[in-house]
């Protein structure tokens, strides 16, 4: 199918406003839909909030509230429009209705209950549909979301902050001397937004006691999830002891062994999921199946070196997320803090990555392998 260079352009207007529900959508997609007639844009809108109408029809009642008719219009949307019941009603039947002619779609809908359906629907209606414009973003936008649906596991992101030389901690071990600035801090807070479940090692809550929520306060806070394999945390750890919702990771010979502490955690409303093990640790990938069963879609794995490297290790990670802070923190004395740094088990590429910049600071982001597999 061949574009125009309006077509593009506007369906990456599509894409910038469906990145505006990131945060707060999920589990639904992000999804952002513009409508145009005679070349000039009549109707725009995103998903705004889960439970709130769709893209498409903020896109159409906006048309409304211009007093401009959609009829013979062209939309473009960038997720495939659904044509099923759930919290609102289905979009097909909306742009049917409202006289739409042509739909272009960035990727399809993976989910069970789509997959083409909302295109053919269309399509059935005699509206002309395209479907591929700008994918590889659109699927980027939404990876969670399609991976689930396809996998029934979660999108695991690893974020840490280094400095120059690889470290990832100071020598003294203080939580409170951050080796990244206060802007890639505020960034770090908005991914947690964006996903379902944070995952840390007993070993930070241990040495850092962190709350694991975003900053500031406000919105959604996703499931806070520790791995321990010998139920190590402390019950006085504010991660027990807060209202957001915590989840303990372990395995049953911890918990057979421990079973009053098991019983202590679980009266603080935590609950504690027993998953096999391999040499003693808690088997990943039995942990990702678990948690997708839960439709936890996207994770991110902010736990240490051990953490992280565990996730690189089985192969299971999907994508990272690098702050690189302009410091060089090298030794402190004798002590060197190489035991801070990222394992890398042997040598690999990033792809569609991105680089921004936050004064002295810089993100890196990339997936850890091609998104073919959507």
């Amino acid at each position: 199918m061949q574009y125009s260079s309006e077509d593009v352009k506007y369906m990456k207007m599509a894409l910038r406003y469906a990145a505006k529900g990131i945060g707060k959508v999920e589990p639904n997609p992000a999804v952002g839909c513009l409508i145009t007639k005679s070349n000039q844009i009549i109707g725009k809108g995103f998903h705004q909030k889960f439970g709130q109408a769709h893209a498409e029809i903020n896109a159409l009642d906006d048309c409304k509230n211009l007093g401009v008719k959609p009829i013979g219009s062209t939309m473009y949307v960038t997720l495939e429009p659904c044509c099923h019941y759930g919290k609102t009603g289905p979009c097909t039947e909306a742009i049917i209705n409202a006289g739409v002619a042509r739909v272009i779609v960035a990727t399809l809908d993976t989910s069970p209950h789509a997959n083409g359906a909302g295109i053919e629907k269309l399509k059935q209606a005699g509206i002309e549909v395209s479907v591929g414009l700008c994918q590889l973003e659109a699927n980027l936008l939404n990876a969670g979301f399609l991976k689930h649906a396809k996998t029934k596991r979660p999108w695991v992101i690893l974020k840490w902050a280094q400095s120059i030389d690889g470290k990832l901690a100071w020598v003294d071990g203080s939580a409170q001397r951050w080796i990244s600035n206060e802007q890639s801090r505020a960034d770090s807070h908005n991914l947690r937004r964006s996903c379902t479940a944070i995952i840390v090692g007993v070993n930070t809550v241990i040495k850092d006691n962190p709350l694991l929520t975003p900053r500031p306060a406000k919105g959604k806070s996703p499931l806070r999830i520790v791995l321990d394999n010998n139920l190590r945390i402390p019950l006085g750890s504010r991660i027990l002891n807060t209202k957001d919702k915590t989840m303990v990771v372990s395995t049953s010979r911890a918990v057979d062994a421990q079973p009053e502490k098991a019983e202590r955690i679980r009266a603080k409303d935590v609950e504690i999921l027993t998953v096999p093990e391999i040499d003693g640790n808690c088997y990943v990938e039995a942990i990702l199946d678990e948690l997708g069963k839960r439709d936890i879609q996207q994770i991110i794995v902010e736990g240490g070196p051990t953490v992280i490297n565990s996730f690189l290790k089985s192969a299971q990670a999907d994508e990272a997320v690098i702050y690189i802070a302009g410091k060089m923190l090298g030794k402190c004395g004798d002590v060197d803090i190489e035991t801070a740094m990222i394992g890398i088990p042997e040598p690999m590429e990033l792809f569609h990555m991105s680089v921004q910049h936050f004064e002295n600071d810089c993100r890196i982001k990339g997936t850890i392998r091609d998104m073919n597999f959507f």
